[in-house]
């Protein structure tokens, strides 16, 4: 039988809907956490739904990388001791944090915003692939011959996940890139974000050559 609850006020009501939109929290669970705010102080309560608020209307995207920022461009693009000529190419933001947390990889990122799944309805038009390849370019132009260029596709080693990676090696396989993936330490169809530090930083430090 479906959970129902009798609310007392519709104002408690609309507060569970509107929590409930969060992923993997349940009627019951938004329930107690409306109640939980309502016992806070109502200082506490404004701050919190402001930091909300300031969040939502105010985060960008780095116009090189994709990360989330505060400003145009993210702490990682505008850090000059970063290797910009290593690019390590994830799924998510999340999965750039986890990556960071291992405090293993020294380059830069590029954030797809999700992966290939045409069963989800996400071609790569939807992803920022197409920036990637410019990114590619853009430093296979420059005149720098004291280090090669690489692409790191960290992704997921489920069929979606290697789906992503061969099509990017695809479109960037005519330009003169070496082209890496992290070793198979983490289990098929593992999440970065899942992985434990250890595990996450040796498959970077030891990545191998992509195979298609």
């Amino acid at each position: 039988m479906a959970y129902k609850e009798n609310y007392p006020s519709k104002l408690l009501e609309e507060a569970v809907d509107a929590i409930t939109t969060l992923p993997g929290v349940g009627r019951r669970s938004a329930l107690r956490l409306a109640l939980h705010l309502l016992k806070q102080p109502l200082e506490n309560v404004h701050h919190f739904t402001s930091s909300i608020n300031s969040f939502r209307d105010n985060v960008k995207y780095c116009n090189t990388c994709m990360m989330i920022s505060d400003n145009d461009q993210c702490s990682i693009c505008s850090d000059h001791t970063r290797d910009r000529r290593t690019i390590c190419v994830v799924e998510s933001v999340r999965d750039v944090m986890s990556i960071e947390n291992t405090g293993q990889f020294h380059g830069v990122y590029h954030v797809l915003g999700g992966i290939i799944s045409p069963i989800n309805g996400v071609g790569p038009s939807d992803l920022t692939i197409r920036q990637l390849v410019d990114r590619v370019s853009q430093l296979t132009l420059q005149d720098d011959l004291s280090s090669e260029v690489e692409v790191i596709l960290a992704l997921s080693g489920d069929v979606e996940g290697e789906t992503t990676s061969f099509y990017i090696y695809r479109q960037i396989s005519s330009f003169p890139v070496k082209v890496s993936s992290l070793a198979r330490g983490l289990g098929f169809g593992d999440d970065l974000e899942y992985a434990d530090e250890l595990t996450l930083g040796r498959s970077i430090v030891n990545r191998q050559i992509f195979k298609p």
